[in-house]
């Protein structure tokens, strides 16, 4: 008779499957429901605004689309980036999210559901999250075990939709490329296993759309061109070669390859770059390996080996040899810098000073990945070693999964983003796990204690003879008298009993649980849910101020100066100029130009006499700085200001010197202790140009920086303040053009003030004076 912990409800098979289902269904809905209201904070407190600085750029290109057609957007040359080359955007971008958000707002509109295309791209990554969390309830399903499949499906989506590391990326109004990509991760992933355990060509057809539209949609992509053929080729070492396997890889490097070449930005890289080369070797090995295994079943097993051992000798060879040959003559491209420095954290900082620069490339520090995933950093490694106890085909996956993203993720910070996903789904094994053990109301039946007699329980002669007594028995049965039966003695039977035992570890975890979702609603709200373009205080009574100094300086652009002007700021703030204000940038976020960008951080780096002629050459009319010395902005152009001495002297070591920037002391410094290098540099007197007058001839100090600025007064010649925003946040300059005496700026501005230059005496004078 089976005991239970408590009686489980008696539904049949039949009525249990199908409260299961709409169970099911209606969780998921639910869940898909908490994601997308989670990422809704930033709207509520805020307004429905584009974010950050890429977002601008893809909205800006997404409204080309909408207003003009997609052969007007495919075939888009804009002249006001980078001036004056200019950008072919439709041969430079992944054009995946302007489709798609063009198609939803295509089809709202073909409804009779009037929508402007701005609120389509800001609900984007919200309406994409939801769809995420059922993409890895898929995935997370194929990975689970036994009975628990649909409650790790079920946690994996709870988790993945509300989860801080993928909402840094995909709250309402985070308009860049991560918004649908990981949705689409997902289901590739999904779609692949399904391809390896059903090993239908039908199934790695689809996984080959999806990895298109991946292609299309983000420079990622890489890391699904090379995850899968890895798995393959784990999965072939392994000695786990089937047809399903060989069906699975082949259909979709065939189809995926030549659907990814049809992206202009991708074209021929899956043939010519070594990103791409192990999904080609893995493919080619594939087809080695069914050779081998056809060879295999049509020749005696002792010619075979002989066979094999020189097909692989001659094989490896001829590969490396075409491999090495391809390489030098340049038909296959090197490794890139960026790969490089996925390797090795200080190769970017040494020789690619414009990608180091970026906050999110930086390395992740420990506290983050608490931060940022909470319990399940504890429940992870607990779910990978499940997985390595069942080491199925979809575990192995998975397994490689976590080595590789959680590496990359300590080496990035951006890519915390495609660690998560893994983590969820770890994590939903290990507590699906968790719950379906203590939730199993059979109790196992009580072992008894060691050295108790168990009545009614013979044991026959053979086993009273194996006993420690079998002497004593031998001795007995020869004297004919009769001694007690022995009894078996039962053995130890692990399990879980009593209700009380069950009921602490699940109150335990869903406590933890409940605690995951305060963390996760308390970071989304707070840390993940401000737009760049509007910053946000508290006053004294505890009301919200709302710093807007960003819209307010761009729209003084917008309404104060030509439409053919000029703006020249780090590349930073090139596209919210470009979206904001509708003006001609030198650069932006895109890049492309090293030297263009080492050109304006030479100009900011430089004294005004020699940035003047660098600015008149490139016809610069405004040139905009960001200050946050007032308010206590960290993220301004001062505490920037390194990288671009960097990234210039990197060009031109002869004219821009780090080293002149800091104090004899190794320091960084902006007050009296400044270098003079610093105190001439354009960016210097642009950012603490009259500073000192807000405080009436008091310590000047700079709230970012703890330091005391000279009240000495900042002259400016070339250059003449033109905007400066309400909390001087943003400042914007106006270049002088030349003068028409044909006088120096510094002379022009010494007479404009009624200050004579001084004459310089000659000799002939005085010796006229002097007769």
């Amino acid at each position: 008779m089976v005991n239970y912990a408590y009686q489980p409800p008696g539904y049949s098979a039949a009525t249990s499957a199908t409260m299961s289902a709409f169970l099911r269904t209606i969780i998921l809905c639910l869940i898909a429901a908490a994601a997308m209201a989670s990422r809704e904070f930033a709207v509520v407190r805020f307004e429905s605004i584009i974010h950050e600085f890429d977002p601008w750029f893809n909205f800006r290109a997404t409204r080309v689309l909408a207003k003009d057609g997609f052969y007007e957007f495919w075939n888009w040359f804009d002249p006001t980036a980078w001036y004056p080359l200019g950008r072919v955007v439709g041969g430079t971008l992944y054009p995946g999210l302007m489709v798609t958000s063009g198609l939803i707002w295509k089809a709202l509109h073909t409804l009779s559901i009037p929508v402007d295309i701005r609120e389509v791209c800001v609900q984007l990554a919200p309406l994409f999250s939801g769809l995420t969390a059922f993409a890895t309830y898929l995935f997370a399903r194929e990975v689970g075990n036994g009975a628990s499949k649909e409650a790790t499906g079920l946690w994996a989506a709870l988790f993945i939709g509300i989860a801080p590391g993928y909402i840094s990326r995909s709250v309402a109004g985070s308009y860049d490329n991560e918004a649908i990509a990981i949705f689409i991760l997902m289901s590739t992933f999904y779609l692949w296993l399904k391809a390896v355990k059903t090993g239908s060509v039908a199934w790695g057809g689809v996984t080959a759309l999806f990895y298109f539209y991946m292609v299309a949609a983000w420079g990622g992509y890489a890391f699904i061109t090379n995850m899968l053929p890895l798995h393959v080729f784990v999965l072939l070492c392994m000695g786990r070669y089937t047809s399903r396997l060989y069906v699975a890889y082949s259909s979709f490097y065939a189809i995926g390859t030549l659907a990814s070449m049809q992206v202009p930005f991708v074209g021929f890289l899956p043939l010519l770059t070594s990103e791409h080369m192990s999904s080609l070797g893995v493919f080619g090995l594939l087809q080695i390996v069914a050779f081998v295994q056809l060879v295999r079943s049509h020749i005696p097993a002792k010619q075979f080996k002989v066979l094999l051992r020189a097909a692989l000798a001659v094989g490896a060879l001829l590969a490396f040899g075409a491999l090495w040959f391809m390489t030098k003559s340049g038909k296959i491209a090197p490794w890139t810098g960026r790969f490089y420095s996925l390797w090795d954290t200080g190769y970017a900082r040494i020789h690619l000073p414009l990608v180091s620069s970026v906050s999110e490339h930086q390395p992740t520090a420990w506290p983050s990945f608490y931060f940022d995933l909470q319990f399940l950093v504890y429940l992870f490694p607990a779910g990978v070693y499940i997985c390595f106890r069942e080491l199925r085909d979809e575990h192995v996956f998975v397994i490689i999964y976590s080595v590789l993203a959680s590496y990359f993720a300590g080496v990035m910070v951006r890519l915390m983003l495609t660690l998560t996903p893994v983590v969820c789904v770890s994590g939903a094994v290990a507590i699906s796990s968790i719950f379906e053990t203590y939730l199993d109301p059979v109790v196992p039946e009580p072992p008894t204690p060691v050295g108790a007699i168990v009545a009614d329980t013979p044991i026959s002669d053979a086993e009273a003879l194996s006993t420690p007594s079998s002497k004593k028995g031998k001795k007995a049965a020869s004297s004919g008298t009769s001694s007690p039966t022995p009894r078996k003695k039962r053995s130890f039977v692990p399990g879980i009993f009593g209700l009380d035992s069950r009921v602490a570890p699940l109150l335990a975890f869903t406590m933890m649980a409940g605690l995951f979702v305060l963390h996760c609603t308390w970071v989304t709200s707070t840390a993940y849910s401000s737009p760049s373009v509007v910053l946000a205080s508290r006053n004294q009574d505890g009301s919200q101020n709302i710093i807007d100094d960003f819209r307010e300086a761009y729209y003084w652009l917008r309404q104060n100066t030509k439409e053919d002007a000029k703006i020249m700021s780090w590349w930073d703030y090139g596209y919210q100029i470009a979206g904001f204000a509708d003006r001609t940038t030198l650069v932006d976020n895109n890049t492309w130009n090293n030297t263009h960008i080492a050109m304006v951080g030479k100009t900011m780096s430089v004294s005004e006499e020699v940035a003047y002629p660098i600015l008149r050459q490139h016809d610069v009319d405004y040139v905009l700085v960001i200050f946050g010395g007032l308010l206590g902005f960290s993220g301004d152009d001062i505490n920037k200001f390194l990288w671009m001495v960097r990234i210039s002297e990197g060009i031109w070591p002869e004219e821009v010197s780090e080293q002149k920037y800091f104090t004899s002391r190794g320091e960084y410094k902006v007050d009296g202790d400044a270098t003079e290098t610093m105190k001439n540099s354009l960016m210097y007197k642009m950012s603490y140009y009259r500073f000192a007058e807000l405080y009436g001839g008091g310590p000047a100090q700079d709230r970012v920086r703890q330091q005391i600025i000279p009240n000495t007064p900042i002259q400016l010649d070339t250059l003449e303040e033109a905007f400066t925003s309400e909390n001087w946040i943003v400042r914007i300059y106006a270049v002088k053009k030349e003068d028409p005496l044909g006088r120096d700026h510094k002379s022009a501005n010494a007479f404009a003030n009624g200050k004579r230059k001084k004459r310089v005496k000659t000799a002939g004078k005085k010796k006229r004076s002097s007769a």
